[in-house]
């Protein structure tokens, strides 16, 4: 548990780099069994807990984004952890958003939850351990350069958000001498977390099922599909930009106040989603019920298209309830999509040149054949990645074999190009 965002030792270091954010983060969604049954959610964070995101793991932007993706009609939210921790105020932030979610949280560690990963299992409604699952608890660290008062300033920082940890699992398990437990980086069984309040029970909790995953796939790739085409990446700009404009609209909408005393739980959704796509499928004409996010922007495409077609009505023609979108908005969109996939085929070129080079310089090819590799890798650039890996090193020397002791002084090399030689006579 860090506060370092520069901290080098990260969690893929010592294993191969995941290729999709679903590896090691996910979200599903199954029907309930039953008509009165709730709706039930589950996220599967698997992973390191960091600001980063991306590669490095799981932030809380990324978590965020999966919460905003739900249905309405979730209301239990079963949260699976594996995870060696990371940032903390990552995790913290991950614990409060889950904590002001509408939907009940039941966290249930499925191997590890430690360090950041505890904090967030400990904020959950219900924290379940699965047999033969461990958490850890620990006192926070970090790097810090500088003098004397410096060092002093960062212990004072860490010391507050030890204090902070403190109070997360006070709030959970009640007054210990919680302190201590940080200090000595306290190990618990499951039964031990049960036993010092930290969880509440040792079972095993079946998830939701792989019924359907929540957001759009496109959203969580990681490295880019080498096989999409290029529309798919102006379209998956058009969704980003999409959900930004749905995260924007809860942002500005004010919370409803409570007269009871306390603070409030926050669990009810200030923005009803669906009652806006609903909306837009009755202005735009689209008749099918269950039409994508993908679907209603063709259809708002369409109309868009068909205005600029025709002759731009007066302002007062336009009827009621018409919704019309900036054409420089539009534009700006699109003109933004292009420049991703053009950022993303410099990005696979730069990438395949690096492979040819490194190859190169650890000796495994010629360079005469530098240029066949190097075509031979946009067609097919993991298999012949695997090839060149496969190719000895050194096979072409690219070590310095030796080297000679004559050196050839400017007088001797005037001399030679004169007499054919270096060699003087007596």
């Amino acid at each position: 548990m860090t506060r370092n965002e520069t901290w080098p030792n990260r969690f893929w270091g010592s294993r191969d780099v995941p290729k999709t954010k679903r590896e090691f983060f996910d979200a599903v969604v199954a029907p309930p069994p039953s008509g009165d049954a709730p709706e039930v959610a589950t996220i599967r964070l698997y992973g390191p807990i960091d600001s980063w995101g991306g590669f490095w793991g799981i932030s809380a932007k990324d978590v965020g984004g999966v919460l905003d993706a739900l249905p309405e009609s979730v209301s239990h939210i079963i949260l699976r952890i594996n995870s060696p921790g990371g940032h903390v105020f990552e995790g913290i932030s991950i614990m409060n958003l889950l904590g002001a979610h509408r939907a009940k949280v039941t966290a249930v560690v499925d191997g590890l939850a430690a360090s950041a990963a505890s904090v967030i299992a400990a904020g959950a409604d219900e924290t379940v351990m699965s047999p033969g699952t461990q958490m850890m608890i620990h006192c926070t660290s970090t790097i810090v350069w500088g003098n004397a008062a410096d060092m002093r300033k960062e212990a004072a920082v860490l010391e507050g958000l030890d204090r902070s940890l403190a109070e997360i699992y006070t709030a959970k398990a009640g007054e210990k001498d919680w302190a201590a437990l940080l200090e000595a980086e306290t190990w618990l069984t499951a039964a031990d977390a049960v036993a010092e309040g930290l969880a509440d029970r040792v079972a095993v909790i079946p998830d939701a099922g792989e019924t359907e995953t929540v957001g759009d796939e496109d959203d969580l790739l990681v490295v880019p599909d080498e096989d999409e085409p290029e529309d798919m990446a102006a379209a998956r700009v058009i969704r980003f930009a999409a959900r930004a404009t749905r995260t924007a609209a809860k942002a500005a909408t004010k919370l409803p106040s409570s007269t009871e005393p306390g603070d409030p739980n926050r669990k009810e959704s200030a923005v009803a989603y669906s009652d806006l796509t609903a909306g837009l499928r009755e202005r735009l004409g689209v008749t099918d019920a269950d039409a994508s996010d993908e679907t209603l922007l063709a259809a708002l495409d369409q109309v868009l298209e068909e205005q600029a077609e025709n002759p731009a009505a007066p302002a007062a023609s336009i009827p009621e309830g018409a919704v019309v979108m900036d054409a420089a908005a539009l534009a700006e969109l699109r003109e933004n999509a292009a420049l991703g996939a053009q950022a993303r085929r410099e990005q696979e070129s730069t990438r395949r040149d690096n492979i040819v080079d490194a190859a190169l310089a650890e000796g495994r090819i010629a360079a005469s054949s530098r240029e066949s590799w190097r075509a031979q890798l946009d067609k097919d650039e993991e298999g012949i990645t695997a090839l060149l890996q496969s190719f000895p090193k050194n096979a072409v020397p690219v070590a310095e074999i030796g080297h000679s002791d004559t050196v050839t002084s400017a007088d001797d090399a005037l001399y030679g190009s004169v007499y054919g030689s270096t060699e003087k006579e007596a």
